[in-house]
């Protein structure tokens, strides 16, 4: 009698499998698109209007406030002194548009931080968790960097 071999047929099933190793790994190495083009240039045109109009606000409040006299902003044009409420309310002031002016400056930095984010592709992704952003989120805040869960984190760190 024969022996039967125990070699049995070889099926191709390791060639396919490793074909699908290699299909996968491709995929994932692709960057992932978050928006189409039509969508990023609309989220770039919205973040250089914004852009835009802190800059003027900037400019309006620098003008305002910077450069007049204390005795111009009083309305005060004699050469007497002012009164020291006067002069305490006018330094406030001045004082409170200049923390209006060192926030805009911050937005406008983040915007410019976005419209990178655009060029590099990465807009819309969470720079905590690399998860999307919703696109309500970044419909009220363009230049949002986090989701709303990883942005709560942060403010709650801060508040510690």
């Amino acid at each position: 009698m024969k022996k039967k071999s125990s070699q049995s047929k070889k099926t191709p099933k390791k060639k396919r499998a490793t074909a699908k190793k290699t299909t996968t790994k491709k995929k994932s190495a692709k960057k992932k698109k978050r928006f189409l083009k039509k969508e990023l240039e609309i989220y770039r045109e919205k973040l250089l209007n914004l852009k835009d109009d802190l800059i003027k606000q900037i400019q309006e409040i620098s003008d305002e406030s910077l450069r007049k006299s204390q005795q111009e902003a009083s309305g005060d044009i004699s050469a007497y002194s002012l009164h020291l409420a006067d002069r305490a309310s006018d330094a406030y002031e001045r004082d409170f548009n200049l923390g209006l002016v060192s926030a805009e400056r911050k937005t406008i930095m983040e915007i410019d931080e976005a419209l990178k984010r655009i060029d590099d592709n990465e807009y819309g992704f969470c720079q905590m968790c690399k998860k999307p952003i919703a696109k309500r989120r970044l419909d009220a805040i363009p230049y949002a960097r986090y989701g709303t869960k990883c942005q709560k984190k942060i403010e709650e760190e801060q508040e510690r």
